[in-house]
């Protein structure tokens, strides 16, 4: 049984969709031949539905987890097969939790262990045939378009590449116009130095709008992961420049759409960029008006649990203790340590 929301994982890529949309915003199989053990997997799961490792070794016959695995995998790069969790994918990345040390003399008492987890780490979950992708590709483009839309709230050229889809903006420009058309979505000159094709829905034409017309000092500092679509930085925007005695003295530190690293943004302006584990951080401009409302976001997402302990070494390439930063970070509730600045959730 399948849920609502499935994770498509591709090549290198994951791709989430609903599955009532997937039919249309699937990447199409590869053209490439499958092995006779990736042929016999898929016939197994052509008739059995969702089917958890352990029923899929037994479905096969003499063949061996390794096999059956291996065959699996090939599958799912092929964009013919889907399983219904990320933990298999996290333990082919090597990410997830630790395992709890065992202490010396322990026996585990034995008891049934679940289907789903009788075989190895990358074998979890229930597996199944991706649904047979759509041959109308108008209706196909015009999900895409949506998705991108309601991803992007102000789709531009740039966001459009950063995505990769078939045909590029050309292949896309064609179907959002029309939209516009039938008023769907609303075409302006959103965001200033982007060029004249931008679209949004009105929804988000509305809120943007209703944002711009609050007084400055209503403005609120907003803490992203770097590879949130809300932050248009990296991808619909360049980065910001950096004085150059600050680049200078940053030893290599470049901001990036990396996971694990966060932006505070503030104004529509970049304030603030933490690099993964939170040990760096960059900053950006020199309006303490920004800088310290930045600061006490970023504080407040350590406080509500989101980030957990943030403890920051180095900023702007110099010891945490010695930069611009340090004032509004202990105003914020950031404690010395011997290493810099630490607060905890």
């Amino acid at each position: 049984m399948l849920s609502t929301s499935q994770s498509f994982i591709f090549l290198s890529e994951l791709s989430v969709s609903l599955a009532g949309d997937a039919p249309l915003l699937l990447p199409p199989p590869r053209d490439e031949e499958l092995t006779e053990e990736a042929a016999g997997v898929l016939e197994v799961l052509a008739s059995g539905g969702a089917m958890f490792f352990r029923q899929i070794v037994e479905a096969t016959g003499p063949a061996t987890d390794t096999v059956v695995l291996h065959a699996l995998w090939e599958l799912v790069w092929s964009v013919l097969v889907t399983n219904d969790t990320l933990a298999a994918v996290r333990s082919l990345k090597g990410v997830g939790r630790r395992a709890a040390p065992v202490r010396p003399g322990y026996r585990r008492r034995p008891g049934p262990v679940p289907v789903s987890r009788q075989g190895p780490p990358t074998s979890v979950g229930r597996w199944s045939l991706l649904p047979a992708r759509s041959p109308q590709e108008t209706r196909a483009m015009a999900a895409l378009a949506e998705q991108l839309l309601d991803r992007h709230g102000v789709l531009t050229r740039p966001a459009v590449m950063s995505e990769h889809p078939p045909g590029g903006f050309a292949g896309i420009y064609p179907v959002l116009k029309a939209m516009e058309e039938f008023g769907r979505c609303r075409r302006g000159y959103f965001v200033e130095h982007l060029g004249a094709a931008q679209f949004a829905m009105p929804g988000a034409v509305d809120r943007m709008r209703s944002i711009a017309s609050k007084p400055a000092e209503d403005s609120f500092a907003l803490v992203l992961a770097a590879t949130d679509p809300a932050n248009p930085f990296g991808a619909a925007l360049p980065w910001p420049e950096r004085p150059e005695d600050t680049q200078s003295t940053g030893k290599g530190h470049r901001p990036g759409r990396k996971a694990g690293a966060l932006v505070v943004l503030m104004r529509g302006n970049l304030i603030l960029y933490v690099e993964r584990g939170g040990r760096t951080l960059l900053t950006y401009g020199s309006d303490e008006g920004l800088l310290h409302p930045a600061v006490e976001a970023l504080a407040q997402a350590v406080r509500q649990g989101v980030l957990g302990k943030l403890a920051v070494e180095r900023a702007d390439g110099r010891p945490v203790l010695d930069s611009a930063v340090a004032k509004a970070m202990e105003a914020a509730g950031f404690r010395q340590t011997p290493k810099g600045l630490r607060l905890r959730a």
